[in-house]
């Protein structure tokens, strides 16, 4: 064989290397620079595990008995095949969507989550600032930690939905009704999964209370997270919209809180006391649906409240498409419980849902870096959301159909002989 030319080489000239060589700029703030290095929502969850205590986090992140429902949940969304149609100008994608009679950006909303200034000490006024400069919805919850009208001042321009709990005592119920609606949030999302507390065995193990409550354990895990320590015991005072004080166990505060007597009566007196538009978060059957809608309200939601009450319950993508044909053309159905990323969104759109809420996801970003962390869960699921549907050849959410997915099976019922 004929030996190979020699490859003839020279000394690089300055100016041909400028255009190669950039040096990155440095980054001063460690937040930004734990933030940059999220690239997915389960990014953020691995910051938020190493970055706070293990109750708070497993409160957040666990869910009851085995957490089968929560796992399941995930699963569904795992389990989608999409369907992309090529050779589409998709240079621009929208968004943005009508919900409940006004245009959001995104087809997703920071769902309601309790205890959220004991995940981080921003808590609650993060999401509701981060919510409104995205245009999107942000809902507090019953048993949030920064008061009804707190959360309004904090974002005055943006969209705030109510999430009601229903207690024993309907009287202190419908007063935080009244200062909702007094406060400006335009829609009311009763939450009807809850007649008691789920088991959510992380919290009994932990001996989740509030306030946390010290013991050897709890000093151990707190020693290589002091932000936490320092940002909780230097700040207000942990309290909530709903209650003054509470001195027990999660488990004990909800018992003592919800009523396992409320009744689809109950749900059409409520929907007559107040102004705005009403949602329902908790359904689980096609039954329920349907008796849902007679009731007149404006939207469901399904959920089986992120796997933290029933273990085992319905998954509510797998739903989805029965729910949606049966009253679909009646109200809005929503979904949340393991949306994990853009992609999820965008399946559940595909699947029939009209929006989705999620709550884990942002709660991953506010403990991985406070409102900045919230951000970063909105900038990583809209930035999916936006390249899903281009690949699907999509530009707008109405273009999303159930062609563009299908559900892989996984679990079917067994046949009865």
């Amino acid at each position: 064989m004929p030996d190979s030319p020699k490859i003839q080489r020279q000394l690089p000239k300055r100016h041909d290397l400028a255009p190669l060589l950039k040096f990155k700029q440095p980054v001063w703030s460690a937040t930004e620079r734990r933030l940059a290095r999220a690239l997915t929502i389960e990014d953020l969850r691995t910051i938020a595990k190493r970055r706070t205590p293990k109750a708070a986090f497993d409160y957040t992140d666990g869910a009851a008995e085995s957490e089968v429902s929560l796992a399941r949940a995930r699963q569904a969304f795992a389990d989608v095949e999409f369907h992309p149609s090529v050779l589409h100008d998709v240079s621009e994608v929208d968004t943005s969507r009508e919900v409940l009679g006004a245009r959001v950006a995104m087809p997703f909303g920071i769902a309601p989550t309790g205890f959220t200034r004991m995940m981080q000490t921003e808590g609650e006024k993060a999401g509701a600032r981060v919510a409104q400069q995205a245009g999107i919805p942000f809902a507090l919850s019953t048993m949030g930690t920064t008061s009804i009208e707190d959360v309004a001042a904090a974002a005055p321009g943006g969209r705030h939905f109510f999430q009601l709990y229903m207690w024993k005592d309907r009287d202190r119920s419908m007063a935080l009704v009244d200062r909702a609606a007094k406060a400006g949030y335009d829609t009311l999302l009763v939450t009807v999964d809850v007649p008691v507390a789920g088991a959510r065995l992380r919290d009994v193990r932990n001996g989740m209370t509030i306030p946390p409550t010290l013991t050897p354990r709890t000093v151990a895990n707190a020693v290589p997270r002091p932000a936490w320590w320092i940002n909780f015991l230097t700040t207000e005072p942990l309290a909530f919209a709903s209650l003054d004080s509470w001195s027990g166990t999660v488990a004990e505060l909800l018992d003592t809180m919800f009523d396992p007597t409320v009744s689809i009566e109950d749900l059409a007196w409520i929907k007559s006391q107040w102004p705005g538009k009403v949602v329902v978060k908790g359904v689980q059957t096609v039954h329920d649906a349907r008796r849902v809608a007679d009731v007149g309200v404006d939207g469901l939601i399904l959920s089986n409240h992120g796997g933290r009450q029933l273990d085992r319950a319905p998954v509510p993508f797998h739903l989805l498409p029965e729910v949606v044909k049966e009253v679909g053309s009646e109200l809005e159905v929503w979904i949340d419980g393991g949306i994990m990323s853009g992609q999820d969104i965008v399946a559940a759109l595909a699947h029939g849902a009209h929006f989705t809420e999620v709550g884990r996801a942002y709660l991953y970003g506010l403990m991985a870096g406070g409102e900045a962390g919230v951000r970063r869960t909105v900038e990583i699921l809209s930035g999916q959301i936006e390249r899903t549907m281009r690949l699907l050849g999509v530009t707008s959410l109405d273009e999303l159909e159930p062609g563009h997915v299908t559900q892989l099976e996984r679990l079917q019922p067994r046949v009865r002989g």
